[in-house]
């Protein structure tokens, strides 16, 4: 999936994926991390998300990563933020009191970005590739997550065959398989979602689960 189908979509302002209110799984799981309040938090493939605002009213500092200039621009336009830029090599760091936002490749982020982050929170970034490169993210998220990090990844699975991603299917037996080798998994819960997602209901798709993981960074 090239980067400009990104591009495209916030320009457009086709963007389903983002929700308008804060995930439910973030606020009932969040606790269950028991990291400190003063904890750093790292968001790929953030967006604009409200999620980021949460957890900076949790007391976090965030630090989320995004491809797009127009997500983020709108995220701090959005909240009202007032913020700064810095450039760095090929990113772009925009900065608010308890919020900094990369814009660039996650790809190519350098791992200086990430080594002071004691959490992490993924709800859209494992879902939005499709199989190849979610391979490739696994492996990239384990390069910027330290050791015994603790994160909250959130998914979502249907029949990928019904519908089109993203955001892609990922099962159980994938975050095993290719998560595993790098992060302690423990299930908090999946849930029956279908009802709650009218895209996936007029697509006639015939089951959609939502699961919370959380996540430790092996050793």
């Amino acid at each position: 999936m090239e980067a400009s189908f990104w591009h495209e979509k916030w320009q457009l302002q086709q963007i389903g994926f983002h929700q308008p209110q804060v995930n439910p799984f973030l606020v009932k799981y969040w606790s269950t991390l028991t990291v400190d309040n003063s904890a750093e938090v790292f968001v790929p493939l953030c967006g604009k998300s409200l999620d980021m605002c949460y957890l900076a009213e949790q007391g976090h500092d965030v630090v989320g990563c995004e491809l797009s200039q127009t997500a983020v621009e709108d995220f701090f336009s959005d909240n009202n933020l007032p913020v700064s830029m810095t450039s760095q090599a090929e990113h772009q760091f925009f900065c608010a009191d308890q919020v900094t936002l990369i814009q660039g490749d996650i790809f190519t982020l350098p791992l200086t970005a990430t080594k002071s982050i004691q959490a992490f929170y993924d709800r859209a970034a494992l879902i939005a590739w499709p199989e190849q490169m979610r391979q490739q993210y696994a492996q990239q998220l384990a390069k910027l997550i330290p050791a015994k990090v603790k994160g909250l990844l959130i998914t979502l699975d249907y029949p990928q065959a019904e519908l089109n991603g993203p955001p892609f299917a990922v099962s159980p037996q994938w975050i095993e398989q290719y998560l595993a080798p790098y992060f302690e998994i423990e299930l908090l819960e999946c849930a029956d979602v279908l009802a709650e997602n009218p895209r996936f209901i007029n697509k006639n798709v015939s089951w959609l689960n939502e699961a919370a993981y959380k996540l430790t960074r092996k050793a």
